[in-house]
């Protein structure tokens, strides 16, 4: 087979219609395992399907593409960049996306070899192609090259090749195409200057931090918005993070969501900004953060108390992240009161709103009330349980019959609380008082469906892996447990069939 691959590609360049040989190529090409094509493809010269790219025959493009993608995937990095540096160079500015594709897929793997990628380093003319490409109307397109240049830019010797002035031009020029395009360079930017101090000293100095920063205050809502997320991106790093202080950026968001009660185009951007304290407290410290910025809390506190079906879905999911770490448990156990109307409403949205919404606010909950082993101080426990109850007048038996529903989604969530408390004394003696809860616990013959037999078996799980649950279930429920556990989630009991002399 390797034999008709070298065959066809000298009979290939000998045609002017070569597809029918192109399609035997592709099919050759497949049939050949890499190592051995890898072996083979080291000897050849693919300049005629390179050429062959040059054609306004889709189909013959296509298969091209398809071939090369094959041959190029099995060269090491440093062959490819020794020999068909120009041609990748040319696939760049090809009119057709699914040839740029291909050439900036094979840039990533040069891009990742540090031995390859020092030949597109010393190519300006190269890293000015992928630039360009950031402005592709094709998304796939922008993406690989927004990959490639963050690979370029891990050492400090591709940060000098990409923030030369002439590179920080061409950056500029692209990001002036449109405001897309302008927030996959901020993207970029934001990517890299996130590597390193030293990254994010370049990113600055290119003065795209500052542009972007300036645009919090914007007076396009909108924009504003994407600004607010891009700048929580750089909040995940240490170093960005300081340098969002030093800047007096996290200050500045923080009274934006102080100003927002009084714009009536909050809405558009309010959400971006609780979703950044809310990431900011999760990678820094809850307590620090909710205690320095006490608007943060407040709003989503609000939130959730409000009627805005998007607002109050951005607050479930941010005191779920918020409540998921003790240290934040223990924080919004300190707003008292507020966070007890809070539970409240809770408990209110598990029954009556929309589906969607009754199914994020369980998951809500079983983040508030999961703890692990060894965060079961006496005050915890009795925190926990206290939410517990400020849900609902009679939690158990809501959740109970949340479990029994036919609606699997909402069976799921109930079973996900019950999992959450399942490890907690307080909770298992909730359950052993629940008439019939064991009973339903370990019943097979309900037909659920493959998620719901997860969802159950990992409470039982939970249970059995409590050292207190012998203890307050007793012995043969404890034993029942266990046995279900070793059984597995989709266990099915054997009937016996009891064949009758003589029957039909």
């Amino acid at each position: 087979m390797a034999s008709s691959v070298t065959e066809l590609l000298s009979e290939i360049a000998e045609l002017s219609e070569p597809l029918v040989e192109l399609n035997r190529l592709k099919a050759a090409v497949n049939s050949v395992p890499l190592n051995t094509l890898r072996e083979l493809a080291t000897g050849l010269r693919f300049g005629v399907l390179f050429n062959l790219l040059e054609s306004d025959d889709r189909e013959q493009i296509d298969v091209c593409v398809a071939i090369l993608e094959r041959f190029l995937q099995s060269l090491e990095p440093i062959c490819l960049v020794q020999n068909y540096k120009l041609e990748l160079q040319k696939g760049l500015q090809h009119s057709d996306d699914r040839v740029k594709t291909l050439a900036l897929t094979q840039i990533g793997r040069i891009s990742e070899c540090a031995d390859a990628v020092v030949t597109v380093l010393g190519s300006p003319e190269f890293i000015k192609e992928m630039i360009h490409s950031i402005g592709s109307e094709r998304i796939s397109i922008a993406n690989e090259a927004i990959k490639s240049l963050c690979r370029i830019a891990q050492n400090k010797t591709g940060l000098d090749a990409l923030f030369t002035a002439t590179m920080l031009e061409n950056l500029k020029d692209v990001m002036g195409t449109s405001d897309v395009v302008r927030y996959r360079v901020y993207e970029l930017v934001l990517e890299i200057a996130n590597m390193s101090p030293v990254s994010l000293e370049y990113c600055v100095n290119g003065s795209f931090v500052t542009r972007l920063l300036s645009e919090l205050s914007g007076d396009d809502v909108l924009i504003r918005a994407t600004a607010i997320e891009m700048v929580t991106t750089l909040a995940q790093s240490q170093h960005g993070r300081q340098y969002l202080a030093q800047q007096g950026i996290i200050d500045r968001i923080s009274n934006m969501i102080i100003g927002a009660k009084s714009d009536p185009f909050s809405s558009f951007y309010l959400p971006n900004l609780v979703k950044f304290f809310g990431n900011l407290a999760m990678v820094d410290s809850p307590q620090q953060i909710c205690e320095r910025y006490p608007v943060f809390v407040e709003k989503v506190f609000e939130m959730i108390e409000g009627q805005e079906p998007t607002m109050i879905g951005v607050g479930l999911d941010t005191i779920g992240i918020l409540g998921s770490c003790i240290e934040g448990k223990q924080v919004l156990n300190k707003t008292g009161t507020a966070f007890q109307e809070v539970l409240r409403r809770l408990g209110s949205l598990s029954c009556n709103a929309s589906t969607d919404m009754r199914l994020r606010c369980l998951d809500t909950i079983a983040s508030l009330l999961s703890l692990q082993t060894d965060q079961q101080t006496e005050d915890i426990l009795g925190m926990t349980e206290s939410w517990f109850h400020a849900l609902h007048s009679r939690p158990m038996e809501t959740f109970r019959s949340m479990s029994s529903q036919p609606f699997p989604d909402i069976h799921i969530g109930a079973l996900k609380v019950f999992t959450a408390i399942a490890s907690q004394p307080w909770g298992q003696r909730l359950m052993i008082g629940t008439p019939g809860f064991v009973e339903y616990i370990v019943d097979r013959s309900t037909k659920a469906d493959k998620n719901s037999k997860d969802a159950k078996f990992e409470l039982v799980k939970a249970l059995v892996n409590s050292k207190s649950i012998a203890e307050i279930f007793g012995n043969q429920h404890y034993l029942q447990l266990r046995a279900y556990l070793q059984e597995g989630p989709y266990f099915v009991k054997a009937v016996a069939v009891v064949a009758v002399e003589g029957g039909e």
